[in-house]
């Protein structure tokens, strides 16, 4: 990564950092996809997600990524041709693609898997979704009663009709992670930790929420979101849901190219 490669970056010193401020499942999952060398160089802040997006009224039998493939819901699915989808059916089959990232052979064999899923599952496809105006206008317009697709879409398509909105998967969200990070030549170290224990307040960090449209790693902050937005995160994300959320690891060099593979291949099967 960046920090092996450049060393860019100076380890945090979690000592001087309010860990209490923050959800403990975030806080930890950051840790460990920071940790080089023994030292942590990240803590969490904004977050966002990628999982269901449902018709309640017209799919409720779709709680994971294969439901996808349910024949109950033939022609009316959609979902990207990008990593996400791979990810999310692996996990939904039982299998952990993070695990065997280090794993080449492994993470081929996993692939394979969930492309022989992905091929078989396309007569329910009404289209793989390559923008978010195309994907809000199929669930808009009932052409799709169900898709992959971000929190935020889910929660947009709620303000217009109450039935549809984002559920996370009975597997796991596949989440991602911007982080505070301190910069190696910093001359301000203090006032660093001084700005992330202020912006993580839950008062604070509801304030970025408000302006940014995504959730921030703050504990508690839900609670003085605006109304509807926090009604709409809470039925999406209790507790349970937040900590079985599949965090993003750095991606190892070459998996990109296996992936490439495997998607061109679901894309041109009859």
């Amino acid at each position: 990564g960046a920090q092996s490669e450049h060393n860019i970056y100076k380890p945090m010193d979690l000592s001087k950092i309010d860990t209490k401020l923050f959800i403990a499942s975030m806080l930890d999952a950051t840790k460990g996809n920071t940790t080089y060398k023994g030292k942590v160089y990240g803590v969490p802040h904004v977050w966002g997600t990628s999982g269901l997006v449902v018709n309640t009224k017209k799919a409720p039998m779709v709680k994971d990524y294969t439901d996808l493939c349910l024949d109950a819901v033939k022609g009316k699915v959609s979902y990207r041709l990008k990593r996400p989808t791979l990810i999310g059916f692996a996990f939904a089959m039982g299998m952990d693609p993070f695990a065997a990232y280090a794993d080449k052979a492994k993470y081929a064999d996993i692939l394979a898997k969930v492309e022989a899923k992905l091929i078989a599952c396309k007569p329910n496809v009404k289209a793989y979704w390559s923008g978010g105006d195309a994907l809000m206008n199929l669930m808009r317009s009932g052409e799709a009663v169900a898709a992959m697709a971000w929190d935020t879409g889910g929660w947009k398509l709620n303000k217009d009709n109450p039935d549809i909105t984002f559920i996370a998967p009975k597997s796991g969200a596949l989440g991602w992670i911007d982080t505070f990070a301190l910069p190696r030549k910093t001359k301000a170290e203090d006032a660093a930790y001084k700005w992330i224990n202020f912006v993580m307040q839950p008062k604070i960090a509801a304030m970025i929420t408000a302006s940014a449209g995504n959730f921030t790693a703050s504990k508690g902050a839900d609670a003085f979101a605006e109304e509807s937005l926090k009604k709409r995160f809470q039925a999406s994300f209790p507790q349970e849901a937040i900590d079985n959320i599949k965090w993003y690891p750095p991606v190892p060099a070459g998996l990109e190219d296996l992936e490439g593979k495997v998607l061109d291949r679901v894309k041109a099967a009859k």
